[in-house]
């Protein structure tokens, strides 16, 4: 029995071995190919469990021809996001005696083409094209200031993780980085983790978003105090 055992063993770290040398990129809920055969609409169009509210907010902020014609890196925040920024506004709504909002269509596409646009960036950028980021020695490591497509600046840098003790010789890792202040650059960023890198339509590159760590419009409060500033439209029938 216990050389049974043993072998069981034996065949169970065979097969972690064999899944942890797969050169393959990580979604949330699986494996996938890096390379897609179509623009990053399309791909987006194709995981509709992930992007469907993604997706309408790219129309609503008439970014469509630029997420399917464009070359750009986008670093796509998933469905779950926009929820949760949208939920948080019903909820300052609501504490306000306001009516809140049931359709995405009610915020303006102002607002949402602001928010959206500093997810984009002109240009294609795999994981490899950016610079090494420490968000414990940013001095040493800090990354780089890049201005996302509707000129805002974000901060984009690969953490690499420690393995068996030793720094820097592990897994390396995608960080978007919401600047709050350009006049203190390293105060207060909102990093966010990109949970797939190097996706690669026909168009450009998509890295997807870690969705349980990032609001979308990173900073939350901005977000409801644009909505709110614009206006609300009422809903449609």
């Amino acid at each position: 029995m216990q050389h049974k055992n043993r072998i069981i063993l034996l065949m169970l770290a065979g097969t972690l071995l064999l899944f942890g040398s797969c050169k393959k990129y990580y979604f949330d809920t699986g494996l996938h190919e890096s390379k897609f055969d179509g623009t990053i609409l399309q791909y987006l169009k194709s995981k509709p469990a992930f992007f469907d509210s993604t997706l309408r907010v790219i129309d609503l902020a008439g970014m469509t021809e630029v997420v399917n014609k464009e070359e750009i890196t986008f670093f796509a925040p998933p469905s779950g996001t926009i929820f949760k920024s949208v939920n948080r506004l019903n909820l300052y709504l609501k504490f306000n005696g306001k009516d809140t909002v049931s359709q995405l269509s009610q915020i303006k596409p102002e607002v949402w083409k602001n928010t959206l646009a500093q997810y984009i960036f002109k240009g294609k950028y795999l994981l490899k094209d950016y610079p090494q980021r420490d968000t414990v020695s940013y001095i040493t490591y800090p990354g780089k200031n890049y201005a996302s497509y509707g000129g805002k600046v974000m901060n984009l840098g690969v953490l690499f993780n420690n393995a068996g003790g030793v720094s820097y010789a592990g897994y390396r890792q995608l960080y978007l980085a919401y600047i709050p202040d350009l006049s203190n650059p390293q105060v207060a960023l909102v990093n966010v983790p990109i949970a797939s890198s190097d996706i690669q339509p026909s168009n450009g590159v998509v890295h997807v978003l870690n969705k349980t760590k990032h609001n979308f419009g990173f900073n939350t409060d901005s977000f409801i105090e644009q909505v709110v500033v614009a206006g609300i439209l009422p809903p449609t029938p």
